[in-house]
This record gives structure tokens, sequence and C-alpha cells, in this order.
């Protein structure tokens, strides 16, 4: 990676778009060296543990360097790009040439403030035994007073060249620098050199025969023609933690009901053709989330999460209403501001713009911070229900089951008849069965007569 150091120089660090990010890979580069940019430009896309984002360059300049390929994770606050923002569009340069690598005929290469000048002017005996050797280093106050001294000249040119930062790196690793042979330019030693110089063959220690599985075990092989490995990192590998330590740290406690929705879904027909609901999403999904913000309105506690720290059950009077959304990038669940506050055209516009915007791989790192409460509908893959765990910091995910054609007691009669099966997980330590067995019957009630959507609401 080059180095810039020139002031007209800008180095645009890795941001932390999320909440306590760390980490995040450059999915695209969308410019390279020499293209000119502008503030607010776009110039990559990158994966967080949360989402996938756009990042913008914060001003004008001439792009110089691109520190990090596609395809890489970079800790936040590390430079990805570098702009030169003085107005030209100078092309790269190469980093400045060390001053050990200058060769001035008739001396010999010395590093900066390491050793001393040569030169063939003898210099007059001073009297006085003060020589201005402060800021000097040792080794060159040393040669400086032996000259002094009168024991003869310096011998400044058997001295190792070396940079300070690799003198430093020697002196931790207690290796004398005139033992070890260097590799660089005119016989000046690098830190390869040095970590060379400390890994010497051990004396041999007594062989303890170890058995062949053992020794073999290290090499991983596979046959990549029967399996296929995915590194699990970004959302995945994010979505992965959050649900095992929601597994291992709230207690989970699972109710189902099996209801007839056949009203239900007569509603989202005539929604349909409503004038009021014209070009928005309507769909079971929409009544559903409605019941379900109906049932928190009536059972306020269950809108709470669990404060460990401070031993504290906090109830949240707004909803954030989380939708899980399977995306290529893994399982994500933006939310729904102040769902609670919303008209059902306004609830059908933001789920509408919430699936989209996820398809798109668009979400973004806010919209996924701050859920309450969550639905996962895993009835759209013909699943009947399931025991979702919860997502980490609220109490509570509602399942929905696939919606079918089922017999069903109508009226004393056996009738075919829109069936599907709810199932409520929530959290043992703040929420008691009889409290989530009110919220998952008012849920269902509601679902199978919709005019309490009016009633209760």
């Amino acid at each position: 990676m080059t180095t810039m150091t020139e002031a007209s120089v800008r180095e645009f660090k890795m941001p932390d778009v999320g909440e306590g990010l760390t980490e995040a890979e450059i999915l695209k580069w969308y410019v390279q060296p020499g293209d000119t940019v502008t503030d607010g430009q776009v110039v990559c896309e990158v994966e967080t543990a949360k989402a996938a984002v756009e990042l913008p360059i914060p001003y004008d300049g001439v792009v110089r360097e691109l520190h990090f390929p596609e395809g890489t994770t970079v800790d936040v606050g590390m430079s990805i790009i570098a702009v030169d923002v003085s107005g030209g569009a100078a092309p790269v340069e190469a980093a400045p040439e060390p001053e050990a690598e200058k060769k001035p005929e008739g001396r010999q290469p010395v590093l900066v403030g390491y050793g001393v000048a040569q030169s063939s002017t003898k210099r007059r005996p001073r009297k006085g035994p003060t020589v201005p050797v402060q800021e000097a280093p040792v080794q060159a106050v040393q040669a400086v007073q032996t000259e002094l001294n009168g024991h003869g000249p310096a011998v400044v040119k058997d001295r190792p060249l070396a940079k300070p930062p690799v003198r430093k790196l020697a002196k931790d690793l207690g290796v004398d620098l005139t033992t070890v042979v260097p590799s660089g330019p005119d016989g000046i030693i690098t830190r390869e050199d040095v970590h060379a110089a400390v890994a010497p063959p051990k004396a041999p220690e007594p062989v303890v025969p170890a058995p062949a599985p053992v020794a073999a075990a290290p090499v991983a092989t596979y046959d990549t023609a029967r399996e296929t490995r995915i590194p699990v990192k970004g959302v995945r590998k994010a979505t992965a933690a959050a649900m095992v330590g929601s597994a291992f740290t709230a207690p989970h406690v699972t109710e189902f009901v099996t209801v007839d929705v056949t009203r239900t879904m007569k509603l989202v027909e005539e929604l349909k053709q409503d004038k009021d609901m014209q070009g928005l999403r309507v769909n079971p999904l929409l009544l559903i989330a409605k019941a379900l913000l109906v049932a928190i309105k009536r059972n306020p506690d269950i809108n709470a999460s669990w404060d460990e720290a401070n031993q504290e059950i906090v109830v949240k009077h707004y909803v954030n209403l989380g939708i899980a959304a399977a995306t290529p990038r893994g399982l994500i669940v933006p939310n729904i501001k102040d769902a609670h506050d919303k008209t059902l055209p306004q609830l059908a516009e933001s789920l509408g713009e919430l699936v989209s915007t996820a398809r798109d791989g668009k979400t973004s790192p806010a919209a996924m911070q701050g859920g309450t409460v969550t639905i996962t509908n895993v009835g759209v893959f013909g699943v009947d229900t399931g025991t979702p765990i919860l997502n980490p910091g609220e109490s509570a995910i509602l399942a929905i089951g696939a919606i079918k054609l089922q017999p069903w007691v109508h009226k004393g009669k056996v009738k075919p008849r829109q069936v599907t099966t709810l199932a409520l997980s929530f959290d043992h330590r703040l929420v008691d069965g009889e409290l989530g067995s009110k919220v998952l019957a008012d849920v269902a009630a509601i679902l199978e007569q919709p005019k309490r959507l009016i009633t209760w609401a």
C-alpha cells in the first residue's frame, strides 16, 4: 500500500455506517486511479454485518490510489482511497526515494540521523571537552568522541544501516544488527532481515513420535466436485451470531393457534378494489400486521425488552414493527418505524417500500435498528408454521404459516375454509404465559373476524 504524504492528498477512511460496526467488505469500486470525483459522489459499495451500503466521497479531487481490492474486508477507520484535492490531475507518483538510497559521489549512503558525513577535511582539536551531541544517536556520539580523544577516526562505514523502526524492532527482539545479513538496497537492513535473524534453527528437541492421523490433520482437503464451501461473512455471519446469542440468552416459549382466516382473505380482495388502496401492496401480511398492532395496543406489556445491565424491563410506548426478509445476502429484519401510528394505507405503503428495498439489497443499517416486535412469514415457502427465534433485543416474534383450503367446522357444518397456523415466540423473562396467550388469541380473533380491527382499534 503506497503511503501518501503530500498535503494535497486526502485519505478517505472506512466509516462506521451502522451503530457499533467494526468492519466492512468492499463489494465494488465505482472509480479507478486517475478518475475525477466530486463531493457526494458514490465511489464504492460495501457490505457490513447488517446491509450493503454505498459510500460517497466527501470532497472533490482526483483519485490517486485504491488501497484495497474488491472482496477485501477492511476495519473501520482504515484508509480505503486516496484523493488529490489540489485541483490538478497529476498522475500517481512513486513514493519518495529514501535518504539511504541517495548516493552522493565520494560518500557512503547514510540514513537520516544515523551516521556521520565523510569528509577529507581534518578537524582542529578543541580545548573544551564539550561536544554538541544532544540530538545525535548514541553510536554517532561514540564515534565522534573516539575521534576527539585521539584514538583514531570513527569507523562509521562499518556501522549497520537500518531505519529507526527497524532498529527499534531489533532492540525489542534482542538482535545485534552487526550479525544481520542485509538484503535491502545499498546494504540496508530490513524488517524481514531482523525477523529472519531471530528465527534460526532451534536446538534439536527430543523427538516424540506423533500418530500419523494427528500429523495429517492440519491438511484439510475436500472433494470440490462433491462439496461447495461458502465463507461465512457479512450479513450471514452477523445473523448467525445474533441468533446464537438470542437462543442461548433469552428463554424462548412458543405458542401456536390454528385459525380460520376466510373472512380476512375476502377483505384482502375487497381492499384491492378500494380506491384508497390503489397502487399499494395489499396482501394477508398487511392485515396480519395490523392485527398484531391492535393486539399490542390491547396488551402493551408485550412490547418490551430486557435490560440485563440494569436488571429492568423496558416497556416501549411505540412499535417499530420488524419484517423478516430473505435476501441473497441472508436474512435481514428491517422495521417500520412508529408502525402503531400508521393508518392501513400508510402501513401498506411502508410494507411495500420495505420489501422492495430489501429485495434490491439497499436496506440501510438504520432501517434494521430499534425494532421492538417482528413478523416472519414462513407461509410463503409452503410451510405450515415454525418456532421462530427472537430478534435480539425484542420480546416477541410472530410466525405466519401457509394459508390453505382445509375442511373446517363452520356454523355446525364441515366446510372448506381458508386456514392458517400462527406461532408466537416470546421472552419468558418478561412475558409470562398469560400475556403471550392473550396477544396470540387477540391476533387470531381479529383474523377470524376482521371487523374487530374497527371495534378494538
